[in-house]
């Protein structure tokens, strides 16, 4: 199974960026690619750039990097109750590629985290609600508030209840990727 990590942020500082690694590396007997979105930045979306120019490469290498995967780990930051520009950004370009969905009908296990108590739910909640109409199947997802309190970088998520209840939807998925993958 090969797994496509990401946090959605351009923030080189990203606390989301931590999780996803986190959880990534709860998937290593699998081939797993953690990218960075910074590598993806491009003209903001406009109907008439579309027009003038096209859609960008690098908005295309993003899809591709979507159809080459099985499973998309995605951690979703929070910016002013929904998604970073960065992210937005790119979900605008590839939605726009013609006979495609944006996440190339893809498993998704969708997170969120904050500093504070609520964890990026509402962040997460748009995502969940909103990726399935463009072609993401969201099999899980989680939130991890109060990040500093409740993640270690040598531990992971070190919340003994929220660890427990990330490693249980991480073997809820591992379970329904292999079904997948076997049928």
């Amino acid at each position: 199974m090969k797994v496509l990590a990401f946090a959605a942020t351009n923030s080189k500082q990203s606390i989301n960026g931590q999780l996803v690694n986190y959880v990534a590396s709860q998937f290593g007997e699998h081939q797993v690619e953690i990218i960075d979105l910074s590598h993806y930045e491009m003209p903001i979306f406009s109907i008439d750039r579309e027009i003038e120019n096209g859609i960008p490469q690098l908005a295309l290498d993003f899809a591709q990097k979507i159809d080459e995967s099985d499973l998309l780990l995605i951690s979703f930051a929070e910016h002013n109750g929904t998604y970073t520009t960065a992210f937005k950004n790119i979900f605008d370009w590839i939605s726009r590629i013609p006979n495609r969905t944006a996440f190339g009908d893809k498993n998704i296990f969708a997170m969120a985290t904050s500093p504070g108590p609520r964890g990026g739910m509402g962040v997460l909640e748009a995502a969940v609600n909103r990726l399935p109409f463009n072609g993401g199947k969201i099999v899980g997802s989680y939130s991890l508030p109060s990040f500093g309190d409740n993640f270690s970088s040598e531990k992971g998520v070190s919340h003994p209840e929220k660890n427990e209840e990330l490693q249980s939807k991480i073997s809820e998925i591992k379970q329904i990727m292999n079904e997948v993958v076997i049928a």
